[in-house]
C-alpha cells in the first residue's frame, strides 16, 4: 500500500498546520465543481513570515525559494480543509506565484520553482501544473511571495 499524502509530508519532516481564518472579507477557498480555488498563501511557518521584504534586496532567492514552498504548504493546509483529506486531490491545475520583487530582479521563475518542486515532490506526477511567476512592488504584510492554487478534488 502506498503512503498517503499526509505521511509523505510527515516523512519530509512537515506537518501541515490547522487552515488560517481570512484577514478580511474574503473566503479562504471556493469550489466550483471539482475544482478547488484558494485564495493567496502567504509564507507562515509557526505563525510567522519565514522571511520579509523584497526578493533581490532585503531577500535571497533561496530564501523566496523557501517562502514559496511555505506558501504551498499553505495552500494544501487550505485545501485539507475544503477537501477533508489531502488524498481527495487529483491534481494541483495551476498556481499563480506573486513575488515582491526588486526592480532589476527577473527570476521570479525561479522563486517559484520552490513551490512546484515542493508539490511534486509530495504528489509527484499530480502535483506537475501550468503556472505564473508575477513580480510585484509589494505584497500584503511586507511577505516576499504569495501563492494561490486551482485544484480538482
Amino acid at each position: 500500500m502506498s503512503q498517503t499524502i499526509e505521511e509523505s509530508l510527515a516523512a519530509m519532516g512537515i506537518t501541515i498546520p490547522e487552515a488560517t481564518a481570512p484577514a478580511a472579507n474574503y473566503l479562504p477557498y471556493t469550489r466550483s465543481g471539482n475544482l478547488l480555488f484558494t485564495s493567496g498563501q502567504l509564507p507562515f511557518r509557526d505563525g510567522a513570515l519565514t522571511a520579509t521584504g523584497i526578493v533581490g534586496a532585503d531577500v535571497s532567492l533561496e530564501q523566496g525559494q523557501e517562502a514559496a514552498r511555505w506558501c504551498a504548504v499553505n495552500i494544501l493546509s487550505q485545501a485539507r480543509a475544503a477537501l477533508g483529506d489531502l488524498d481527495a486531490i487529483r491534481r494541483i491545475v495551476k498556481i499563480s506565484v506573486f513575488v515582491a520583487s526588486a526592480p532589476d530582479f527577473t527570476s521570479q521563475h525561479l522563486v517559484a520553482n520552490g513551490a512546484s518542486d515542493f508539490l511534486v515532490e509530495v504528489l509527484g506526477d499530480d502535483g506537475r501544473h501550468a503556472r505564473s511567476a508575477i513580480g510585484m512592488a509589494c505584497l500584503p504584510l511586507n511577505a516576499p511571495v504569495e501563492i494561490e492554487a486551482i485544484i480538482e478534488s
